[in-house]
């Protein structure tokens, strides 16, 4: 078993252990002989990070208040288990408990939540905290979040941090939409005398508004995402370190356009300035925009769901 790793010899072949135990838990409904006797385990099965490949592992099971989960403790051995890396890459995994077998989405729990589950686990299993002890890595602590036939569908399925980017990503396309409908009709407006455009001004600063409402909202999510999103998946995910700087130096890439964006549209005057240099500019930015968007989509969601569940925002 890849949590409880034998010293008795160095030619100790731990995928040969792991297949043996898996194979008694299976005849046996779960349950082992030996030194494991007793104890509670499950097989969790994921996707190799490399091979795309089915693995299985035999781990200790624990349930924390009715939250079940599973720690990469590896004895307290220097390095995460293979299991760990897999489903940082692809969550969704296979638990096998001896008396069900259920699919669940693997989360890695982090700061104060990670520590409350390890020490509710080290109550109930004392070697744990002697592993932690041994080891100068934080072991990691992955709750498992049962997929259900309807949270498949929708809601009740678990959102990822990974999920919570799309969600912000959709929302800001949508205020983009909304700003090239609002200067679409400033422009179907100019047909008008410059007279009566003047005597209009109430679409210009709605523009001016909804523009200012919109940059903040980038800003935002892009500082968010510098400063918070990104050092956490260059920590967990050292060969993202390049994806994650040229999405950086996109994130420049866009506020120097949202950036023009503002000044002409702080200084767009109806009648006296013409609306098609600012819908040029911001088409371009659009372009930009989802092109970033989609980057981001195809190379960070999934490793952004491993990390942790979506923000609780109302």
């Amino acid at each position: 078993m890849t949590e409880h790793k034998t010293d008795a010899s160095q030619d100790f072949d731990v995928h040969a252990f792991n297949r043996e135990v898996v194979a008694e838990f299976r005849e046996h409904g779960g349950k082992l002989s030996g030194w494991m006797a007793g104890w509670s385990v499950c097989v969790l099965t994921t996707t190799g990070a490399r091979t795309g490949e089915r693995r299985e592992t035999p781990l200790g099971y624990f349930e924390i208040d009715g939250q079940p989960l599973v720690v990469a403790s590896v004895m307290g051995g220097p390095k995460n288990p293979s299991w760990y890396y897999n489903i940082q890459k692809n969550p969704h995994v296979t638990v096998e408990t001896g008396t069900e077998s259920y699919e669940a989405t693997a989360v890695v729990e982090t700061g104060e939540r990670r520590d409350e589950l390890f020490a509710a686990v080290a109550a109930q299993n004392e070697g744990m905290r002697d592993y932690q002890e041994k080891t100068t890595r934080v072991i990691p602590v992955v709750t498992l979040h049962r997929i259900t036939e309807e949270s498949t569908q929708d809601e009740d399925r678990v959102r990822g941090l990974g999920d919570f980017l799309v969600e912000a990503h959709n929302w800001l396309r949508e205020e983009l939409a909304d700003l090239h409908r609002q200067l679409d009709e400033i422009i179907a407006d100019t047909g008008s005398s410059a007279e009566l455009q003047r005597a209009k001004p109430n679409l210009a600063q709605q523009l001016r508004e909804h523009c200012a409402e919109f940059c903040a909202a980038i800003k935002q999510h892009h500082t968010g995402e510098d400063r918070g999103a990104f050092p956490m998946l260059a920590q967990q995910h050292p060969e993202l370190a390049p994806t994650l700087e040229e999405l950086g130096r996109e994130h420049e890439v866009v506020a120097h356009l949202q950036e023009e964006i503002r000044r002409l549209v702080d200084a767009y005057e109806p009648g006296a300035t013409d609306p098609e240099l600012l819908k040029n500019r911001l088409e371009t930015l659009t372009r930009e925009l989802e092109v970033h968007f989609t980057h981001e989509e195809e190379t960070i969601v999934e490793a952004l769901n491993a990390l942790g569940p979506a923000p609780n925002i109302p």
